[in-house]
Formats: structure tokens, sequence, C-alpha cells
């Protein structure tokens, strides 16, 4: 069992999988997802995605990685934040479990997560890094997953906050 938060790009992470904090189209947005749809190609993630059509909040679906350096894109859809008081916070760790369990159905022994819903949908970035750290840590705990995991933090204000609540937290310069 291995978790750890890191600094990166999670575009540049080898791992076997990443996680894309996607919306309940598919479709190409911005921030992580955009970063994600441009660096494996725009087009052949878009076709990919567009076979499933809709994911709702919590669940989770897998592409090809095709450019990344990741074999696999799971998407997951995380809970738009509205104050705390209509079911986020399960969403939140319905989309961090269901995309774990994706991962193994799969045989991926190494993925990347971004903070999921802690951007464009408002979630609060303490209380998301501290569902993401409680869902994979029970996860790999309970199933015995010898998994990597790694929780990836990219822009300023989530290091910050990052490095308060893991200080063990890894400032990785390469792609892993």
């Amino acid at each position: 069992m291995l978790f750890q938060v890191v600094q990166n790009d999670i575009t540049k992470m080898e791992t076997d999988a990443i996680v894309n904090a996607a919306n309940s189209g598919l479709q190409m947005s911005g921030s992580v997802c955009g970063a994600i749809f441009r660096a494996a190609g725009e087009t052949q993630m878009q076709e990919a995605c567009n076979r499933y059509g809709f994911c709702s909040a919590g669940e989770a679906v897998i592409t090809p990685g095709f450019n990344l350096p990741a074999k696999y894109v799971i998407h997951t859809v995380g809970p738009r934040w509205y104050g705390g008081d209509h079911g986020e916070e399960q969403q939140l760790y319905s989309a961090y479990g269901n995309s774990l369990r994706l991962a193994e159905k799969h045989g991926i022994r190494s993925i990347a997560f971004p903070l999921i819903s802690a951007g464009n949908f408002g979630f609060p970035r303490r209380k998301a890094m501290g569902v993401a750290a409680f869902t994979i840590r029970e996860y790999l705990r309970k199933n015995n997953s010898d998994m990597e995991v790694y929780l990836v933090l990219y822009d300023w204000d989530a290091i910050q906050i990052g490095k308060e609540v893991f200080p063990d937290m890894k400032m990785l310069t390469s792609a892993r």
C-alpha cells in the first residue's frame, strides 16, 4: 500500500492511470480536464468520452490515455459545492472510491488523482483533501491493496494547504 501526496502536473505522471475531474457530459472543459484532453489528444479523448455520453456525480468511466504517459484515464464526476448540505461529501467519497474500484477491475497498479471538485466545482480545498486522503487510505486498507496512489496538487494555493495538511508531501520535479 502506497499513498503519497505530491506536487506535479498530473498529465506528466508516469502511472498506469490518471484521473480526470470530469463534468457529467464528459466534455472537454477548463482546468484539469482541459489539460488532460489536450495532452491526450483532444479529438481522440472526446470521441472516447462520447461513447459513454454521460456520467453522474460520484461515478467513473475509463478511456485509453492516448498520448499521455498513462495508459488509461479514469473520468470521474465530483460534486458541485452547495454549502455542504446536499450530499456533496458522500458524492466526493464515491468519486474517489468508484475510481479506485474501476482501476482494480482493469488491473491498474498505479494511479494519480487530482484534487477532485476543489477547482471550478467550489468544494473547499482543505475539506476535499481530507475526503481524498480518507477515502484512498480506507480503500487501500480494506482491500489490502498494493496499488500505488498519488494525490497530485498543482496550483500554489492547493500546494500551500497540502503542506499544512500533509507535512510529508513530496515535491516532485520529475514525472513520477
